[in-house]
């Protein structure tokens, strides 16, 4: 399975959940998107976004300021 990892540090809300949900509709079923944010908001958005895609969090956590999310595409 492919695998991608995509910086989107430094963007605000909304931002990060609008670039992660069109990353996310380019994508094949079975693919893994990592995203990396600074944005605090995003741990509220990415799982609100994955609740209406349906895609599921495989992973997340927070490594100082930087928030990272393995997303699976179904």
């Amino acid at each position: 399975m492919a695998e991608s990892k995509v910086s989107l540090r430094g963007l605000k809300c909304p931002l990060p959940a609008l670039k992660t949900k069109k990353l996310l509709s380019r994508m094949a079923a079975g693919e893994v998107l990592t995203i990396e944010c600074t944005d605090p908001l995003t741990t509220i958005d990415i799982p609100n976004l994955l609740r209406e895609t349906g895609d599921a969090l495989v992973d997340s956590g927070k490594k100082g300021r930087v928030l990272t999310f393995r997303i699976r595409k179904t």
